[in-house]
């Protein structure tokens, strides 16, 4: 660009601007959503208290505070943020990112997330303790096929002759 105090030729080209890195977007884990394996999923909020035995043949997401006990074979409970039990749980599957106090029993499997807190007993076929979670209590680990771990085999007859 001139400059009328500027002598000598006069450039009209720009200077090329040097590249700019573009910012790449930062993957943002979004929050686990508990996911109904039948569809449906019954909620107890946040500003709920449950008192006795639940059953049933939906799973089951609790953010409000339950004592008892829960038996819902089959199906999923997951204990949110916010949720605190006081109650022995049967399920197929057991997700854990609020507390628990009590003895839990899966088919499938047991998930303590990094904000979780789990005293008591676990059986089931599987587990996962995420780094942060609290964990006291036993650990029995189930064989998925249960029945051909517990046949015994038939002992051999002598012959005679």
């Amino acid at each position: 660009m001139w400059k009328p105090n500027q002598t000598g030729p006069i450039s009209t080209t720009p200077t090329p601007e040097p590249p700019r890195a573009t910012p790449q977007p930062v993957p943002v884990e979004a929050p686990r959503q508990p996911q109904a394996v039948t569809g449906e999923q019954a909620t107890i909020g946040k500003g709920l208290f449950i008192k006795g035995e639940i059953t049933g043949s939906e799973s089951l997401y609790i953010d409000g505070k339950v004592e008892g006990s829960l038996n819902l074979p089959g199906n999923r409970v997951t204990v949110g943020r916010n949720g605190q039990v006081s109650a022995n749980i049967t399920a197929r599957e057991i997700v854990v990112l609020g507390k628990v106090r009590g003895n839990v029993s899966a088919t499938d499997r047991v998930d303590i997330r990094a904000e979780g807190s789990l005293n008591g007993d676990v059986a089931a076929a599987r587990i996962s303790i995420e780094d942060g979670a609290f964990f006291k209590g036993g650990i029995d680990i189930r064989k998925p096929d249960a029945k051909s771990a517990a046949a015994a085999p038939e002992p051999v007859k002598a012959a005679t002759a």
